[in-house]
Protein backbone atom coordinates (compact mmCIF):
# COMPACT_ATOMS: atom_id res chain seq x y z
CA UNK A 1 0.00 0.00 0.00
CA UNK A 2 2.52 2.44 0.73
CA UNK A 3 4.62 1.85 -2.53
CA UNK A 4 1.89 2.52 -4.12
CA UNK A 5 0.65 5.80 -2.27
CA UNK A 6 4.84 6.78 -3.06
CA UNK A 7 4.21 6.15 -7.20
CA UNK A 8 0.88 7.82 -6.80
CA UNK A 9 2.57 10.97 -5.19
CA UNK A 10 5.82 10.83 -7.61
CA UNK A 11 3.19 10.72 -10.77
CA UNK A 12 1.42 14.04 -9.06
CA UNK A 13 4.81 15.50 -8.77
CA UNK A 14 5.75 15.02 -11.95
CA UNK A 15 2.61 16.01 -13.93
CA UNK A 16 2.99 19.04 -11.52
CA UNK A 17 6.49 20.04 -12.47
CA UNK A 18 5.73 19.42 -16.31
CA UNK A 19 2.52 21.60 -16.18
CA UNK A 20 4.84 24.33 -14.64
CA UNK A 21 7.57 23.96 -17.30
CA UNK A 22 4.75 24.19 -20.06
CA UNK A 23 3.27 27.29 -18.11
CA UNK A 24 7.03 29.02 -18.64
CA UNK A 25 7.38 27.95 -22.26
CA UNK A 26 4.07 29.39 -23.31
CA UNK A 27 5.10 32.94 -22.16
CA UNK A 28 4.53 35.27 -25.42
CA UNK A 29 7.25 36.62 -27.47
CA UNK A 30 8.29 39.96 -26.75
CA UNK A 31 10.69 43.17 -28.94
CA UNK A 32 12.24 46.46 -27.83
CA UNK A 33 9.65 48.95 -28.65
CA UNK A 34 10.91 52.62 -28.61
CA UNK A 35 9.12 55.65 -28.40
CA UNK A 36 6.21 54.31 -25.71
CA UNK A 37 7.58 54.49 -22.03
CA UNK A 38 6.32 57.29 -20.40
CA UNK A 39 9.36 59.07 -18.17
CA UNK A 40 10.86 56.99 -16.01
CA UNK A 41 8.98 53.55 -17.20
CA UNK A 42 11.57 52.84 -20.03
CA UNK A 43 13.13 49.29 -19.63
CA UNK A 44 17.56 49.24 -19.16
CA UNK A 45 19.59 51.49 -21.87
CA UNK A 46 17.85 54.41 -23.18
CA UNK A 47 20.37 55.93 -25.21
CA UNK A 48 22.41 58.66 -24.37
CA UNK A 49 21.45 60.77 -21.50
CA UNK A 50 20.61 57.78 -19.75
CA UNK A 51 22.02 54.79 -17.67
CA UNK A 52 19.44 52.02 -17.15
CA UNK A 53 15.98 51.10 -16.24
CA UNK A 54 13.84 53.92 -15.18
CA UNK A 55 16.30 56.63 -16.22
CA UNK A 56 13.96 58.36 -19.50
CA UNK A 57 13.65 62.32 -19.08
CA UNK A 58 10.40 62.73 -21.18
CA UNK A 59 7.31 60.84 -22.01
CA UNK A 60 7.65 58.86 -25.11
CA UNK A 61 11.39 59.27 -25.74
CA UNK A 62 12.53 58.24 -28.86
CA UNK A 63 15.31 56.09 -27.96
CA UNK A 64 14.07 54.87 -25.29
CA UNK A 65 12.36 51.35 -24.98
CA UNK A 66 9.93 48.98 -22.98
CA UNK A 67 9.36 45.62 -24.04
CA UNK A 68 6.03 44.97 -25.80
CA UNK A 69 4.19 41.72 -26.92
CA UNK A 70 5.71 41.03 -30.44
CA UNK A 71 4.05 42.55 -33.48
CA UNK A 72 2.27 44.35 -31.50
CA UNK A 73 4.70 47.65 -31.28
CA UNK A 74 4.00 49.50 -34.06
CA UNK A 75 0.22 49.47 -33.54
CA UNK A 76 0.81 51.62 -30.32
CA UNK A 77 0.02 55.40 -30.50
CA UNK A 78 0.97 57.95 -28.67
CA UNK A 79 0.83 61.82 -28.94
CA UNK A 80 4.43 61.35 -30.39
CA UNK A 81 3.27 58.75 -33.06
CA UNK A 82 3.24 55.40 -33.21
CA UNK A 83 5.60 53.13 -31.23
CA UNK A 84 9.19 51.97 -33.23
CA UNK A 85 11.41 48.71 -33.36
CA UNK A 86 14.37 50.96 -34.10
CA UNK A 87 15.44 54.12 -32.02
CA UNK A 88 14.13 57.36 -33.46
CA UNK A 89 15.06 61.30 -32.58
CA UNK A 90 14.03 62.40 -29.09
Amino acid sequence: MKIAASAFAASIALGLAAGAAHAADTKPAMEKCYGVAKAGKNECAAGPGTSCAGTSKVDYQGNAWMLVKAGTCTSIKTPKGNGSLTAKAH
